[in-house]
């Protein structure tokens, strides 16, 4: 790279520098890293990102927190530190908040959903709720086995003016109104016959949260997760960019879709700043942090007898691979991948270890969160969605080179810059 500029902030490490094509790159530069460098360079240009964020730790050393491009598209170069929507990354926080409270025997993986949640179903005249919602755990809630289908009933999470109408609430509906609505409506399968992704299971979850704490989902996730790790710009996002937090990108929907806001006057809006209801994703997708925040929290179990959030029989529960058809195909084989609670997991051989990882998807940004075998731990954040083909996922097609870059490199840094840039 060509540096333009040698001028430092202490906030943030040398200020952005730029590479021959133009391409704004801030942090800090170590040439043993540059693998990484080339690789987010060449992505974010060929692939018209405006925005992207790349943070590592080794060994839960901070050694790489670096940003690509502009945060608002044009003028300001984004920052290691600067904050995006991060979507179904949230998962994996919202499954540490339940499985600390089953650690500290506040609730059981195999409680019955209904009994832990302080709601009821809303009932249109003469309905009456599937006897089934009556069989659903939390376990499987966290293993997306609860017996819904989106892609055979729909996401409830794109229905919030209709679940508002439908309930008699203001719009957009909130989690609590997305829960309630899909309470009296029948299941997909029977639960815990399959897997089958789903954003509602984890609404539910933040629901049984708030109803086993008495606190709010986003409070007890700040004060019982990210407080012990000294996170603290790491919040739940705001839809409309009038509201966005401080140090947070703008984003940007590559295919330049529009719709009517969710909040009057109903303008048409492109889809990332006002057209989906992203106060209603919460527990499933509605977090917003950085990359070192990220990186943080994943490298929070690279040791999982000294880990500040759970215990280590615990990140074994976390990590365990579900019984029946979530974890094993129809022969009866170990599947080569599955869902445990909250992560993808992928066994290495007969090692013990694994490599965790979850992605994000949202109109208007994208993201992937590694945790690997070998004491790595990554977090990429994009502020668009799909490469410019409309087609492919960003995070998709970086997943395979971000691991070659981090096989390339031949020496880890041993300075830790989380003192820093952890603000």
């Amino acid at each position: 790279m060509a540096a333009a500029g040698t001028a430092t902030c202490a906030a943030f490490g040398p200020a952005a520098q730029a590479t021959d094509a133009g391409l704004p790159v801030s942090g800090e530069a170590d040439d043993a890293l540059k693998p990484f460098d080339d690789l987010m360079t060449s992505f974010v240009q060929r692939n018209k990102v405006p925005a992207a964020s790349l943070a590592v730790t080794h060994r839960g050393r901070l050694v790489y927190a670096r940003g690509f491009g502009y945060a608002d598209g044009a003028k300001e170069p984004v920052k290691p530190t600067a904050l995006f929507r991060v979507a179904s990354i949230s998962k994996p926080i919202t499954a540490v908040a339940v499985l600390q409270l089953v650690e500290r025997g506040k609730l059981r993986l195999d409680d019955k959903v209904l009994d832990r949640m302080n709601l009821s179903p809303h009932l249109e005249a003469g309905a009456k709720p599937d006897a089934r919602w009556r069989e659903i755990t939390v376990r499987q809630c966290l293993q997306h086995t609860g017996g819904w289908d989106r892609d055979k009933s729909g996401d409830p999470i794109g229905r919030p003016l209709e679940i508002a109408r439908a309930l008699g609430v203001a719009p957009p509906a909130r989690p609590a109104d997305i829960v309630r609505f899909m309470m009296s409506r029948p299941l997909d399968f029977d639960p815990g016959s399959k897997e089958v992704y789903s954003n509602l299971g984890y609404l539910v979850l933040g629901r049984i949260v708030e109803a086993v704490t008495g606190a709010t989902y986003e409070d007890y996730v700040k004060n019982e997760i990210l407080g012990p790790l000294g996170i603290k710009s790491a919040r739940l996002g705001r839809t409309l960019p009038a509201n966005r937090a401080q140090g947070e990108v703008s984003y940007f929907d590559s295919q330049k879709r529009k719709a009517p806001s969710l909040y009057p006057p109903h303008e048409q809006v492109p889809l990332p700043d006002g057209a989906e209801n992203l106060e209603g994703f919460e527990a499933h997708g509605g977090w917003i942090a950085s990359t070192v925040e990220l990186v943080r929290f994943a490298s929070a179990f690279d040791e999982p007898d000294r880990s500040r959030l759970l215990q280590a029989d615990t990140i074994a529960e976390m990590r365990a691979r579900p019984t029946g058809a979530a974890g094993y195909k129809a022969d009866g084989k170990p599947r080569d991948a599955y869902y445990g609670c909250g992560w993808n997991i992928r066994p290495i051989r007969d090692t013990g270890k694994t490599n965790d990882w979850h992605a994000g998807f949202i109109a208007g940004s994208e993201g992937l969160l590694v945790r690997r075998w070998d004491g790595l731990n990554w977090a990429v954040l994009f502020n668009t969605a799909l490469a410019p083909d409309g087609k492919q996922r960003l995070a998709g097609l970086i997943d395979g080179p971000l691991h070659g870059a981090a096989d390339q490199v031949k020496r880890w840094p041993t300075a830790d810059q989380f003192s820093e840039l952890l603000t």
